[in-house]
């Protein structure tokens, strides 16, 4: 009888400490660390990443140039069409980049945003940190930057984006940002002007994200020494106002690091983002004492709040290398997120692909003032 009970016991304490352990962090080797985990499905931009920092045992020294190769090589290849030249256009037909790379250790941080001429934009975004003492150069200025440290000048248009352009006007360029204007944006081109009075509930339009339109590569590397990078690389929205910039090349919304704690990553809707800053909310969550998991969804949480619809994921990871990830929306991928990851974690497979569901609908039940996490 005594060995029958202490049987149950052991099954019950297995189980327990099973539930307890988040699935995506279930380990054979009990190493987490080096890793590198990014937005979507990008297997080519995580290898590369990977192989990277793995030219040093534990990636020590190597995260920097890990998040640059793997990012560049999603631009080279042109990943989804939503990062690097050849993809998706504003409302006149040109492709803009922008981008990030944020160091943990020292918080320097160098971006750029609505980049026309140059089609590396996260290597223009390492030369701001590391040859400037400026955090983000936009525009004209931005390309007249990088044509000064020696990168190429080319257009970033292809024939796919002219085609774009033109189904776009065929269908009286639908969808676009615009509101409170006329003639009525919902059924007619441009130009517009600006209405006098206007229905203060008219809403912002539907602009569904995910594979069809836009895919922002956000990463996050991490060395067993705990030493981060993060970087961010997209072409942003779809017929977006020229110069409109996203919330990839602002740190604490696209990403956001610091050793002392992890970092965050974020992809979706970068109007709706930058405007709660998510990446830095995760992080200052982690660094209050909330788990990875619960990081990431009190900052889904904090915009649910306020926000009827809006598509937008998140992955918070620690610097010991538990990460979680949260999602809301994305209807165009099936209310689904999926994302990388490579790491000692899995002998048998290193590199992997995880997904998650997202949540819909606003939660009105999340206040703001019970949030708080500083």
């Amino acid at each position: 009888m005594k060995d029958l009970l202490a049987v149950n016991v052991c099954f019950f304490w297995l189980a327990t400490v099973a539930r307890a352990i988040p699935t995506s962090n279930v380990t054979s080797t009990g190493q987490l660390l080096p890793m590198v985990i990014n937005t979507w499905p990008y297997s080519v931009a995580n290898e590369e990443a990977w192989r990277i920092l793995n030219r040093k045992k534990g990636g020590v020294g190597q995260t920097r140039d890990a998040v640059v190769g793997g990012i560049s090589k999603c631009e080279r290849l042109q990943c989804r069409k939503a990062v690097g030249y050849g993809g998706n256009p504003d409302e006149r037909g040109d492709v803009s980049l922008d981008a990030l790379l944020m160091d943990g250790s020292t918080m320097e941080v160098g971006a750029v945003g609505d980049l026309r001429r140059v089609k590396s934009a996260i290597k223009v975004a390492r030369h701001v940190l590391e040859h400037t003492h400026h955090t983000l150069l936009v525009g004209e200025g931005a390309g007249d930057f990088a044509n000064a440290m020696g990168f190429q000048t080319e257009s970033l248009n292809t024939p796919e984006t002219t085609e774009m352009l033109q189904n776009y006007t065929a269908h009286n360029c639908q969808p676009n940002f615009w509101r409170n204007v006329y003639p009525d944006p919902k059924s007619a081109c441009g130009p517009y002007k600006p209405l006098t009075s206007w229905d203060k509930e008219d809403g912002t339009g539907n602009h569904d994200i995910g594979p069809d339109n836009h895919d922002t590569i956000t990463m996050a590397a991490i060395d067993v020494e705990g030493k981060i990078h993060v970087g961010t690389s997209t072409n942003g929205l779809r017929y977006t106002l020229p110069g409109r910039v996203g919330d990839a090349p602002l740190p604490g919304s696209g990403a956001y690091a610091d050793n002392e704690v992890g970092a965050a990553i974020t992809t979706g809707d970068g109007d709706t983002l930058m405007r709660f800053l998510p990446s830095i909310l995760a992080v200052e969550a982690m660094r209050a004492g909330k788990t990875p998991a619960e990081a990431a969804n009190s900052a889904i949480q904090r915009i649910r709040a306020h926000t009827n619809s809006f598509d937008g994921a998140i992955i918070a990871v620690d610097r010991s290398g538990m990460y979680s990830a949260a999602c809301h929306g994305m209807r165009t991928s099936a209310n689904q997120f999926s994302y990388m990851i490579s790491s000692p974690a899995n002998p048998t497979m290193p590199t992997r692909k995880e997904t998650i569901k997202c949540t819909s609908g606003i939660n009105k039940s999340a206040s703001p003032e019970q949030e708080v996490i500083w």
